[in-house]
C-alpha cells in the first residue's frame, strides 16, 4: 500500500537534486568558467555524491546542456505521438518542437537555456557534446518517421534532410534569441514563448531560403 507514496517520493528528490545540479552548475561555470570549476566542487556545493551525479549526467558537459537536451527529448516524445494529418515532415517536426517549447513551462528553463547557449559558444567541448547528441536525436526522430509513417528507405535522403532542414532553422532562431537578449538596454529576460515564436519565423523562411540564387 505503501510502495506507490514511496516510489512518487524518490521519483520527486531525485528531480530536485537533478534540477539543483543544472542550476548550480550553470551559475558556477558562468562565473568561474567551464574549466574553472570541477566536478567535486560542483558535487559539494549541491552536497550530493559523485556516484549521485553520475546516475543522472555523464559529464559536465552532459549537466551544462541539460536545457537544450531536455527540450529534444521531449520533442521526441511529441514526434511520437504526433498526428500527421498531411502536413510536410518539416512542419510536422516544426509542430512537434513548438509543443515541445511548451513543456518547457517552468519560468526558469528560458534563463537555464541562456546560460547553457552562452557557455557553449565559448567552451568546445561543450560544441562536441552537443555534435553527438544532435546526431543521436536526428537518428531517433528518423527511426519514428519511419516506423509510424513509413518514411525513409535505403538511399532515400529526404526525411533526414527534412530532420536536417528542422535543425538548422531551430539553431537559427536560437542564435537569434540569444542575440536579442544580449542587446544593450534589454531588462527582462528571454521567454520560451519568444523563441517559439522566433522558431514559426525561421521554418516559414525555409522555402524561400531553398529558393535562393546567385542570380541578380
Amino acid at each position: 500500500m505503501t510502495a506507490a507514496p514511496n516510489s512518487s517520493l524518490r521519483e520527486r528528490k531525485k528531480r530536485r537534486t537533478r534540477q539543483a545540479l543544472i542550476d548550480t552548475a550553470l551559475e558556477l561555470f558562468t562565473r568561474r568558467g567551464f574549466g574553472g570549476v570541477t566536478l567535486d566542487e560542483l558535487c559539494e556545493e549541491v552536497e550530493v555524491s559523485k556516484r549521485t551525479f553520475f546516475r543522472t549526467f555523464t559529464s559536465k558537459e552532459d549537466v551544462a546542456m541539460a536545457p537544450d537536451q531536455d527540450l529534444w527529448r521531449a520533442f521526441l516524445e511529441e514526434l511520437e505521438t504526433a498526428d500527421p494529418g498531411t502536413l510536410p515532415v518539416v512542419e510536422l517536426g516544426r509542430d512537434a518542437l513548438l509543443a515541445a517549447l511548451e513543456r518547457m513551462d517552468d519560468e526558469g528553463w528560458a534563463r537555464r537555456m541562456l546560460l547553457s547557449r552562452r557557455l557553449a559558444e565559448r567552451t568546445p567541448s561543450m560544441g562536441a557534446h552537443g555534435l553527438q547528441f544532435c546526431e543521436a536525436t536526428t537518428q531517433e526522430a528518423l527511426e519514428i518517421l519511419h516506423r509510424r509513417f513509413g518514411l525513409g528507405g535505403p538511399g532515400d535522403l529526404r526525411p533526414r534532410l527534412a530532420v536536417d532542414m528542422l535543425i538548422a532553422a531551430f539553431r537559427g532562431a536560437l542564435a537569434s534569441w540569444v542575440a536579442r537578449a544580449d542587446e544593450a538596454g534589454r531588462t527582462e529576460p528571454p521567454t520560451a514563448e519568444e523563441l517559439a515564436a522566433r522558431l514559426r519565423e525561421a521554418v516559414a523562411a525555409l522555402p524561400g531560403s531553398l529558393a535562393l540564387t546567385t542570380s541578380r
